[in-house]
């Protein structure tokens, strides 16, 4: 009797999605699941997170203090996600604190601020030397000027998440550092809606914290994204989720991509817990 293989279950279970989904999971045991995993998507705020490991390299290198105080102004000012925009401008903070902002509430003026000091090129230069070479930031957030913010695959955002995973980048206390940002991160609805609440939401049950996703995600009108890794009492696996070429560009938490997207991330979630920390 023919089986059915767990990828052929996500292809049937994305089959009337409009748009294409790119998948990436590793469940950091040699068994990784890919579905268009090399096609480049637009990043969105997930180019955000190179953004961050540059700054990590930078820190680790011992040129810039975590500390250090950078104030934002009106060049920086762009609409979107974030708090910055709420205050006046010249707010004085740590870098970190303005690292932060740009996860936790992919705030895009903190973006803008460590783009401009860290620098375009140095970023790119980064993401190459990491083994990204289809991993790109274009510009600067200007809806105004740019409709292209930055580009990757899921493969190569899952395999950065993996090498936070593995402490592989710069050092542990770098992954630590950031794991703890991604775990804070606000904007997580494409992995996690379908997954069981209760095992999230450790805080409202009372029981103890043994599930939780530590992730980035990203979207503007050609994308929905997010990727990350998952943490269960089994272990932790690696995912990224990336859509494009859908026919509904508005913004809305029952949008297609988030529908389908978290789908694949349940059967994700379920296939590693049933096989106790492993995909196959």
């Amino acid at each position: 009797m023919r089986t059915v293989t767990f990828e052929e279950r996500i292809r049937a279970e994305i089959h009337n999605f409009s748009g294409l989904l790119g998948l990436y999971a590793d469940d950091l045991r040699g068994n990784v699941i890919a579905l268009n995993a090399d096609e480049p998507f637009e990043s969105a705020s997930c180019i955000k997170v190179f953004i961050l490991a540059e700054l990590y390299r930078r820190i680790a290198e011992g040129s810039v203090a975590p500390d250090q105080l950078l104030s934002c102004g009106e060049e920086h000012f762009v609409v979107g996600s974030g708090i910055l925009r709420c205050l006046e401008s010249g707010v004085t903070l740590r870098v970190k604190d303005f690292a932060t902002l740009m996860i936790v509430v992919s705030d895009n003026i903190a973006t803008n601020l460590l783009i401009d000091f860290l620098g375009i090129d140095a970023i790119n230069t980064t993401c190459r030397a990491l083994g990204f070479p289809n991993t790109v930031l274009h510009n600067r957030i200007d809806f105004a000027r740019f409709d292209k913010l930055g580009t990757t695959t899921p493969r190569e955002y899952g395999e950065f998440f993996g090498k936070i995973a593995r402490n592989e980048l710069w050092s542990a206390e770098a992954c630590e550092d950031m794991r703890g940002m991604f775990k804070d991160q606000k904007y997580n609805t494409l992995l996690t809606k379908g997954l069981p609440q209760y095992f999230l939401d450790a805080e409202n049950t009372g029981d103890e914290e043994l599930f939780f996703v530590s992730s980035k995600s990203g979207s503007m009108d050609a994308c929905r994204n997010d990727g990350g890794i998952v943490s269960t009492p089994y272990g932790n696996y690696v995912v990224a989720i990336f859509t494009k070429d859908f026919k509904d560009s508005l913004y809305y938490q029952d949008h297609e991509s988030f529908r389908f997207g978290s789908r694949v991330s349940r059967l994700l979630f379920d296939q590693y817990l049933t096989l106790e920390g492993r995909f196959r």
